[in-house]
């Protein structure tokens, strides 16, 4: 099996005015191909910041980030956002749907951006598997905290990454709630045979995952 994900000693410095901040002190590890792992650790120890520098979203102050082959430390930003269009998808704790975009046309973006054909009915499938099937034509404001997730969802395999990058996905949601939606992303995660990255609070989610990296003040602890 090999590898998507090569993370080798990866630092990351801040300046804040004349102050340093080191967020994350040489980092190593291995994600394979249609693996899920999750990034746990305490608020501060660096977890969102490294799910950034792994998905192309911030680029590392020393070490290495290879990503389907592609090694991002040396690639523009036009370059990563290419990178990112192609191979990664996103789900985020705050959901990031467009207030002014039913379901279906929050689905449908990503898909017309990059010119696909049949964007429309790839949408309607997608809002289908994940539940929504008679809340399509609905606005994020007219739906709960979880069908907005499950339209994230759906947006976020709307591409069909190779990787999809999970932030706190269950995070501002009940914990009935949490549960379902944490199911139908292993689900169409498993059917779809993407790789997973989870960063998250809830050990009882990162367990779920077949791989956990702990941070702990920047650092990988055991």
């Amino acid at each position: 099996m090999s590898s998507i994900l090569n993370v080798e000693q990866v630092s990351k410095i801040y300046q804040s005015g004349s102050k340093t901040v080191q967020v994350l002190d040489e980092i190593n590890f291995n994600v394979n191909e249609g693996k899920t792992m999750a990034i746990v650790g305490p608020s501060g120890s660096g977890k969102t910041t490294l799910l950034g520098l792994c998905a192309g979203l911030d680029t590392v102050s020393e070490g290495s980030v290879t990503l389907n082959n592609v090694l991002l430390n040396k690639l523009n930003e036009d370059e990563l956002a290419l990178v990112r269009n192609k191979y990664v998808g996103f789900v985020f704790q705050n959901f990031q749907l467009i207030p002014t975009l039913t379901a279906l046309e929050n689905v449908m973006v990503p898909l017309e951006l990059r010119g696909i054909r049949g964007a429309k009915e790839v949408s309607e499938d997608l809002l289908t598997r994940v539940g929504l099937k008679d809340r399509m034509d609905h606005y994020p404001t007219q739906l709960s905290g979880g069908e907005q997730q499950r339209v994230a969802i759906a947006r976020a395999f709307s591409n069909n990454p190779r990787i999809l990058f999970a932030d706190e996905p269950t995070g501002n949601l009940d914990e009935e709630t949490g549960k379902a939606i944490e199911n139908l992303l292993f689900e169409i995660n498993k059917e779809k045979g993407t790789t997973l990255i989870i960063v998250t609070h809830d050990i009882d989610l990162a367990n779920k995952t077949d791989q956990i990296i702990r941070l702990k003040g920047g650092r990988i602890s055991s």
